[in-house]
């Protein structure tokens, strides 16, 4: 196996997994990065989501206590069953529209200056949420409604718009509609199960054409640094929003997006047109 190509697939899986649960858009970066590296063709997009995988993972390793209990209990355990029914509400709009307007969106938005673009003002949705009352009427994720999860899952759909963050518009989505910061990011992190997981399956299945057993040792650099990092991101953002809000990200967003247009506009960076 090429070295150049398990650095780059280090790179990417270290990128998604920092990246997969901050409300500052995975996808964004991936494309970015994936642009710098010039591991940005079929087989390089195939790479990017399927590393997701390993970012699945390490939220199921996080909460496997959690997630166990659901399973004893969803033939029989009305708590369980209310947990699995709102992943399922709020996994489906997103499904929907991703599967009438994915291609379209795919042909038109997945490309660096856009995705800048969308970091941008998606910053300023961040900035703008933070500054409103924050009344808090649902404390907990076991304490959300079918309404919840369909008000949520209609959020996470904006992501289908790339660098605008799944948990971004979803932890951000929670928070104007009540449900407090732990709330919001943990459902954010469950939700992230079936969405990725679905993903992950329904692409290895569209371009299975592109896999190969030669690429069996970039698939599992990827896979293992996306999982790493996943699970040490996830910790983190837990303990970060116990005493801090998410403004800095928006800061982030602002700056990385500037640096994207200002890069592209000056010659600095020859960004793909994909």
């Amino acid at each position: 196996m090429d070295p150049v190509l398990l650095l780059k697939a280090l790179i990417l899986g270290i990128v998604e997994g920092l990246t997969e649960f901050l409300p500052i858009s995975s996808t964004g970066h991936l494309i970015l990065v994936g642009d710098l590296l010039d591991f940005n063709d079929d087989r390089g997009k195939l790479f990017e989501i399927v590393i997701q995988s390993g970012a699945i993972l390490a939220v199921v390793w996080e909460y496997r206590e959690r997630l166990a209990k659901v399973a004893r209990g969803v033939t029989h355990d009305p708590a369980a069953q209310r947990f699995v029914r709102n992943l399922f509400v709020a996994f489906l709009p997103l499904a929907i529209l991703g599967l009438l307007f994915g291609k379209a969106i795919k042909a038109h938005l997945f490309s660096p200056i856009p995705v800048a673009t969308t970091f941008i003002l998606g910053a300023f949705v961040i900035l703008w949420a933070e500054r409103r009352e924050h009344v808090i009427r649902v404390q907990s994720v076991d304490e959300m409604t079918l309404a919840d999860a369909l008000k949520l899952g209609l959020a996470q759909a904006f992501a289908l718009i790339p660098g605008t963050s799944r948990s971004g518009a979803t932890i951000i989505g929670g928070l104007l509609f009540g449900l407090s910061r732990k709330a919001a990011t943990e459902f954010s992190f469950f939700l992230a199960i079936p969405t990725l997981g679905v993903a992950t399956i329904y692409q290895l299945y569209k371009e299975r054409a592109l896999l190969s057993f030669d690429d069996v040792g970039m698939w599992a650099v990827g896979f293992v640094s996306a999982f790493v990092s996943a699970f040490l991101c996830v910790r983190w953002l837990l303990r970060f929003i116990s005493t801090h809000d998410f403004v800095p990200f928006a800061w982030y967003r602002i700056v990385f997006g500037i640096v994207v247009l200002a890069t592209a506009h000056f010659g600095w960076v020859e960004w793909a047109a994909h």
